[in-house]
């Protein structure tokens, strides 16, 4: 049975729980937040699961930390864990990149290439920019939750990631651009017969 995916699932499974997280948290703080967050994110992967018929990777993986380090908080009633699971995510990916590298799989080639039409060399040099970033956010999110209070980290754990990945993004277009691989349409416009 075929199932129409509408076109703001993606989204709401995505970026849901994150949302329900910050609402929670100013309503009624860190620890019931948490437990709304770990509920929201299996139940994300459900709605992502009823309409694709597959387990998303990335999400799952995400939602696996979310538990682990959700439940330390709830069972220790010590914030830290759930404050460090951005790092410990972060890193994660980081490593997955680069441990992609070494088998020469440029990871972020699967994810991206339907956006972009890139040469090997050039998801090699994408895959090392964005592992390098994931460690920079890793950092970042040490260095907030340490020295800052936790409004101000929630507020950028829910708000910064998202504008530091819009800004990311769009700094690799030079990358993209000189790896790029024109399509059929793009040479034949290009060169008359």
């Amino acid at each position: 049975m075929n199932r129409t995916k509408p076109g703001w699932i993606t989204p709401a499974t995505e970026y849901g729980p994150l949302v329900l997280f910050f609402a929670v948290y100013y309503m009624q703080g860190l620890i019931a937040a948490t437990v709304v967050l770990m509920a929201a994110a299996p139940i994300g992967i459900g709605v992502a699961y009823f309409y694709d018929r597959k387990i998303p990777v990335v999400p799952s993986i995400t939602a696996a930390v979310v538990i682990f380090f959700g439940g330390l908080t709830l069972w220790l009633n010590d914030e830290t864990f759930i404050k460090m699971k951005p790092t410990i995510i972060q890193s994660a990916f980081g490593l997955v990149l680069l441990g992609g590298l070494v088998f020469n799989k440029p990871l972020i080639k699967p994810l991206m290439e339907k956006a972009w039409k890139m040469t090997n060399e050039g998801w090699r040099v994408l895959t090392i920019r964005f592992a390098i970033y994931f460690f920079a956010m890793a950092a970042l999110n040490e260095l907030v939750w340490r020295t800052q209070s936790t409004d101000f980290w929630v507020n950028f754990k829910v708000f910064g990631p998202m504008a530091m990945m819009i800004i990311f993004i769009f700094a690799q277009y030079p990358v993209i651009r000189r790896y790029h691989i024109p399509d059929e349409d793009e040479f034949s416009e290009k060169e008359p017969l």
